[in-house]
């Protein structure tokens, strides 16, 4: 059976796509291969998107902004996508989903933890339509 692979992607690859490879990480194991990348990556992640994911007990701060490839964007079974779908690559066969979510980008993390909050539902539905056996 074939592991499917989700790549998330927003423009900077520091807080929103980071949170989001974050938990799906922490709560798929190695059920989904989970990648992240940026249009226009940042120099460094969002300092409260790392203290929202600490809060709950997942440490992103291995992770560091990528930009983003179309071999990445080709090798994926789901390319979501969170405010910066026009610049990601299409290609036949791969399943894009845009997530309407607010940029934590200049916010505090009173601001960012609702951010947070919805990234995880929307990643434990995933996980749930991805591996519906668990």
């Amino acid at each position: 059976m074939t592991v499917p692979s989700v790549l998330f992607v927003c423009v900077h690859n520091a807080g929103r796509s980071q949170m989001a490879q974050g938990f799906l990480s922490h709560l798929a194991g190695d059920a989904i291969e989970v990648r992240s990348a940026g249009s226009a990556p940042g120099d460094s992640l969002n300092p409260a998107a790392v203290e929202a994911m600490r809060e709950v007990g997942i440490d992103i701060t291995d992770q560091a902004p990528k930009i983003l490839d179309p071999d990445t964007v080709e090798a994926s079974t789901v390319v979501i996508t969170m405010g910066c779908g026009d610049a990601c690559p299409y290609f036949p066969g791969v399943d894009y989903r845009d997530w309407k979510l607010d940029d934590p980008a200049g916010k505090g993390i009173d601001a960012v933890r609702p951010i947070r909050d919805e990234i995880r539902w929307r990643v434990e539905e995933l996980i749930a339509e991805l591996v519906p056996a668990r």
